[in-house]
């Protein structure tokens, strides 16, 4: 997994790049990148997406505390 707190794209191929958690795509230097984050059961929890199309799918299917 990537450093979340590095900035996107730093030593980021498509190998090692995080996925987008809707759809799969390598998010590798790509500016339309969300990150929802919440506390969960389990302590914090991500998830990647590459667009807010995909990052509003996921929400839609997917009951996360607001």
């Amino acid at each position: 997994m990537v450093d979340p707190t590095s900035d996107l794209g730093e030593d980021v191929d498509e190998e090692t790049a995080p996925r987008c958690d809707e759809c799969g795509t390598p998010i590798v230097q790509d500016p339309d990148h969300r990150v929802v984050t919440w506390i969960g059961d389990e302590g914090v929890e991500q998830r990647n997406f590459c667009s807010d199309d995909c990052r509003s799918a996921w929400l839609d299917a997917n009951d996360v505390p607001g």
